[in-house]
């Protein structure tokens, strides 16, 4: 009995994928190459002359060809047109947050950034060493304290305080 339930079981295993044998290594015919002679002289790259008539496609292009409709004659221009920019408005480029939160950040080590927000809420937390903008992926913090438990590099990336703090003074933009 014990022999047909591990026949049966071998039977239903499928094999691994791509646990094929290799192929022979073969080496490529010699006929299957031919040898190509590329001229290394300028006039292969552009200059008029004889090689570079008979290198050039039918269809080749100069830099100042023009194109246009079959029949109409259409003129290169002499320049690159120019476009104008707007002048980019001074001032604060985020767009208004709906909720701004201030209080206490800590770190810790499992590399996510927790607030009693819905995962996928965009914040902007800044501190005294700056701000950056993350997604909430997980809940906390677990203190009421605190606002927001960051992972260690984002936390004294905005802490600009010494590696012996465990806690900083935010302001928390909710996007």
């Amino acid at each position: 009995m014990a022999a047909l339930i591990a026949a049966f079981a071998l039977a239903g295993v499928p094999t691994p994928a791509g646990s094929r044998i290799p192929s022979i290594a073969v080496a490529p015919a010699p006929a299957a190459f031919s040898n190509v002679t590329i001229p290394a002289d300028s006039q292969a790259h552009g200059a008029e002359g004889s090689a570079a008539a008979a290198l050039r496609s039918s269809g080749h292009l100069e830099a100042t060809t023009a194109l246009g409709e079959p029949g109409v004659t259409v003129s290169a221009p002499s320049s690159r047109p120019r476009a104008d920019q707007p002048p980019a408005p001074s001032g604060e480029a985020w767009k208004a947050a709906r909720q701004v939160l201030r209080g206490q950040a800590t770190f810790y080590d499992n590399g996510t950034t927790a607030m009693r927000l819905p995962r996928g809420t965009v914040v902007r937390i800044c501190g005294d060493g700056g701000c950056i903008e993350r997604v909430v992926n997980d809940y906390g913090p677990q203190k009421k304290s605190r606002v927001v438990d960051l992972y260690r590099p984002d936390f004294f990336a905005i802490c600009g305080c010494g590696s012996w703090s465990g806690v900083t003074n935010v302001t928390v933009y909710v996007y």
